[in-house]
């Protein structure tokens, strides 16, 4: 018995046309769902920036638009009076307050001011005003003219830089040594290492804080924030060894026939084919100290000259709790980050290795 093969019926134009439908829906609601996302997660970014262009007025006026804006006003025998919008026979007209009241007000109407005053009864107070876009800076001038934003930024910049080099030389000799030589019990040793990812920073704190301040007399000064990153970070071993890992042992064995030995060869052969998760380290380390607040809260508390810029502005939230220059503050340290990363997103996380293959 001979079995007949099932023959596959091509699609038919209407039939064509159908899926290209579906796919063409799916797509559809596929995108709405990632731009609604996308929408929600940004709005608390929006808010900040537009609340930190606001005027403190505006933050107490339950009709102000949600962008920032200025209440328009008119200049009546040498007095400013802020524009309504008033129902005046079935109509709205821009006119000016003048004589508010409970029951009844009088307005002016800025075109046609010749008229004289116009009565109007009812509570003004349910009026909504007449805005214009109007940002202003005043909030960012409050801060820069209440701190030393200089001085914050370039100790922030200094403790980065020394930091930087500690933890990328510590974490690149560690991860190496785990990658490519064979040590006793070094599985148990990298699994330790790991480990330690998952206590929590307030079980070291105080035995920390303890051995700096009390046996070491350090506080007051860099040393607690800068010396911990030179014994290396165990996120930052675990991604550099991962990518080591991943790079062929003949180019290692090619480099010893050469007479190359271990350190010139993760000079020349292992870091250069490295770098893209050398500067996504680099970059989530300068992350962490832009935003660093808890060490120097610790030990810098008494010494104002040198505190880096996150807890400086902190320091000045709690001190002057206004909404919109808390918005404004909180923007400044944000746009360092933001700038940094838009520069260098083409390195950032590129042929990054975290499993042994290339993402």
């Amino acid at each position: 018995m001979i079995l007949q093969s099932k023959r596959r019926h091509p699609l038919t134009p209407s039939s064509y046309l159908s899926l290209r439908r579906w796919e063409s829906l799916g797509t559809g609601l596929f995108n709405l769902l990632v731009f609604s996302l996308l929408i929600v997660y940004l709005f608390p970014i929006v808010y900040m920036i537009a609340t930190s262009f606001m005027e403190r007025q505006q933050l107490g006026d339950r009709n102000a638009p949600a962008y920032p804006a200025r209440q328009l006003r008119y200049e009546y025998e040498g007095k400013e009076y802020k524009i309504y919008n008033v129902p005046v026979d079935d109509t709205e007209r821009e006119l000016a307050l003048v004589v508010p009241g409970l029951q009844a007000s009088e307005f002016i109407d800025p075109q046609n001011p010749e008229a004289g005053l116009i009565p109007w009864d009812g509570n003004w107070r349910g009026l909504v005003g007449v805005y214009e876009f109007k940002p202003t800076l005043d909030n960012f001038s409050i801060i820069f003219r209440s701190l030393r934003i200089t001085d914050m930024v370039r100790n922030t910049i200094i403790l980065a830089i020394i930091t930087e080099i500690g933890v990328l030389a510590s974490s690149i000799v560690v991860a190496y040594g785990f990658a490519r030589f064979p040590l006793p019990g070094g599985n148990l040793l990298f699994y330790l290492m790991i480990a330690t990812i998952l206590l929590p920073e307030k079980i070291t704190l105080i035995p920390s804080y303890f051995i700096f301040v009390r046996v070491l007399g350090w506080n007051g000064s860099w040393w607690p924030i800068i010396l911990p990153f030179f014994f290396g970070n165990a996120v930052f071993i675990f991604l550099l060894r991962q990518n080591f890992k991943s790079i062929p042992k003949d180019l290692d064995e090619a480099a010893m026939l050469d007479g190359a030995g271990p350190i010139r060869t993760l000079i020349s052969v292992i870091l250069p084919q490295s770098w893209p998760v050398v500067i996504t380290v680099a970059l989530l380390h300068f992350f962490y100290m832009w935003n660093e607040t808890r060490q120097a809260a610790l030990y810098l508390s008494t010494r104002r000259d040198l505190v880096p810029i996150s807890f400086g502005i902190s320091n000045f939230q709690s001190l002057a709790p206004m909404q919109n220059q808390l918005q404004a503050s909180a923007l400044l340290i944000m746009i360092v980050p933001v700038l940094v990363l838009l520069f260098s997103q083409r390195h950032f996380m590129r042929n990054l290795v975290v499993t042994g293959a290339e993402k």
